[in-house]
């Protein structure tokens, strides 16, 4: 059976931003100008930790979240992944008002891609996603594989207040599924992954997807203890707010663990006590306050 490994990983406001050297006007220039002179990675120090974290990891597929555009994963790309390239990049612009979208690096080609930006909420007064569900189709060794990749409603302005939002994208994204999946009797290779901004319990906004009959969530092999993929400094808190969901035949033929790669957390997280990456401070500079999670599969 042909092997893949497939990640997940919130790389935290990977930005870009105009740096224009004195007496640089873009208007006056042509109108609207990125280049070398005025176009630079944000933070360069964090991001090339964000980069060292996505090399450790070392997967084939991964899905990421809080990218600003495909210019921009371009040029994070170019800088510090080049000599493990990543040849296949897609970023779709979704409506997210901090310009923060999903996107993906892959090395295996993209067979087919589609977004579902233009989707409404029930109520109709505004788009069901925040940052879109960004749909892959790859064939890898002549087997066919599917991702989603998804960024939930943040807990930012409260975990209560945002619940029914965040719940009606996360049953969104199980109706998109149940569409292509429920005529073939879910038989196939697919994965629903991302940062959900939620975590388990009796008040999750998840189990439309956790819950759901046709999925496992892989994360749930580990120790309950060892789950965690997000610490939140101001509650003091380790949740578990980043997935990988699996169909059940997926899962079938996957027996493995999957592995949460914390080596890029601030030194605030004291409850990871590994190694960390060079430069790595107390709260900043930092790969990310998320981990990545990443799995090997079998493809049947």
């Amino acid at each position: 059976m042909p092997k893949v490994t497939i990640a997940t990983f919130n790389c935290e406001n990977l930005f870009a931003r105009y740096r224009f050297k004195e007496n640089f006007h873009p208007v006056e220039a042509d109108g609207f100008t990125v280049n070398n002179m005025a176009f630079e990675i944000y933070e360069e120090t964090e991001k090339r930790i964000t980069a060292e974290a996505i090399r450790e990891v070392n997967a084939d597929i991964i899905g990421l979240q809080e990218v600003e555009s495909l210019e921009v994963l371009d040029r994070f790309h170019s800088t510090w992944l080049a000599k493990n390239p990543y040849p296949h990049r897609i970023v779709i612009d979704s409506q997210d008002p901090r310009h923060i979208d999903v996107a993906i690096l892959s090395r295996h080609p993209f067979a087919a891609i589609r977004t579902y930006r233009h989707l409404r909420n029930a109520k109709g007064n505004t788009r069901l996603f925040s940052r879109d569900c960004l749909e892959l189709d790859f064939e890898i060794g002549g087997k066919p594989l599917t991702i989603y990749v998804n960024h939930f409603l943040s807990m930012m302005n409260g975990r209560d207040e945002s619940h029914e939002r965040r719940k009606e994208q996360v049953e969104g994204v199980a109706k998109i599924v149940d569409a292509r999946w429920q005529p073939k009797n879910y038989a196939g290779n697919f994965v629903v992954l991302g940062d959900f901004n939620d975590y388990i319990d009796n008040k999750t906004a998840l189990g439309g997807l956790v819950n759901h009959p046709h999925l496992v969530n892989v994360v749930d092999r580990l120790p309950a203890a060892d789950r965690w993929t997000h610490y939140f400094a101001g509650e003091g808190e380790y949740k578990q707010l980043d997935y990988l969901l699996l169909s059940k035949q997926l899962a079938a033929a996957s027996p493995g663990k999957p592995a949460i790669m914390r080596k890029g957390l601030p030194f605030r997280a004291a409850k990871y006590s590994g190694n960390r990456f060079d430069n790595v401070g107390e709260d900043n500079p930092k790969a990310s306050d998320h981990c990545p999670v990443a799995m090997e599969l079998n493809l049947k």
